[in-house]
């Protein structure tokens, strides 16, 4: 057991580790892909809503960008943690609002702890996640007002543009691999599940 703690450990460490000797190439493809991805979500903003709140525009869209284009081979950054995190935190977000509307103490720490708990749930754990479900109840009336919209746009809308244009800048050249299949991570979990459920 102490030899399977220290195993994983060591991979967590090395991944971590690897994450920070980032050279300049590296930085430049994060730099371009963060600008691109949030670009699009602010151009369709500019040209598709001049007139309203910046609701495309999300605080958690940043923080996913941080991921996404700048640690890629995190697994709390792959398309699926991405995409899925987002979706279910804003569907658990709007749902804590209408059930207690207009109780922040309430629906604050309500909504962004049923957030963790779903996204880990379902296996789409994403840190960003947790600002999407406080942004449904903690961003004023015209996010309130969408209801139910506020998960297609902007989440999952932003989500798409933004795991688009990292499915492109990530693959450019040839040591950006996202997603990542066959991370040493991805293949430890998988034996921890299939250990915790074999009979």
């Amino acid at each position: 057991m102490k030899k399977s703690i220290n195993r994983h450990f060591r991979v967590y460490r090395y991944v971590f580790y690897k994450e920070t000797l980032v050279d300049f190439k590296e930085q430049f493809w994060s730099f371009l892909g963060a600008f691109i991805g949030i670009g699009l979500i602010a151009l369709l903003q500019s040209f598709q809503l001049p007139h309203l709140e910046s609701i495309f525009l999300i605080g958690s869209f940043g923080a996913s960008s941080v991921l996404i284009y700048g640690a890629i081979q995190s697994p709390l950054a792959q398309p699926r943690n991405l995409v899925g995190g987002h979706v279910v935190s804003a569907i658990v977000g709007v749902t804590v609002g209408k059930l207690f509307p207009d109780i922040i103490w309430i629906t604050a720490p309500l909504s962004v702890a049923f957030a963790i708990v779903a996204m880990q749930f379902t296996r789409t754990l994403h840190p960003p996640g947790g600002a999407t479900a406080l942004i449904a109840v903690a961003s004023g009336t015209k996010i309130a007002s969408m209801g139910y919209l506020y998960v297609l746009s902007p989440v999952l809308s932003g989500c798409i543009i933004l795991l688009a244009v990292a499915l492109i800048f990530n693959n450019i050249t040839s040591k950006r691999h996202y997603p990542v299949k066959r991370s040493r991570l991805r293949r430890s979990r998988r034996r921890q599940i299939k250990k915790r459920f074999q009979p």
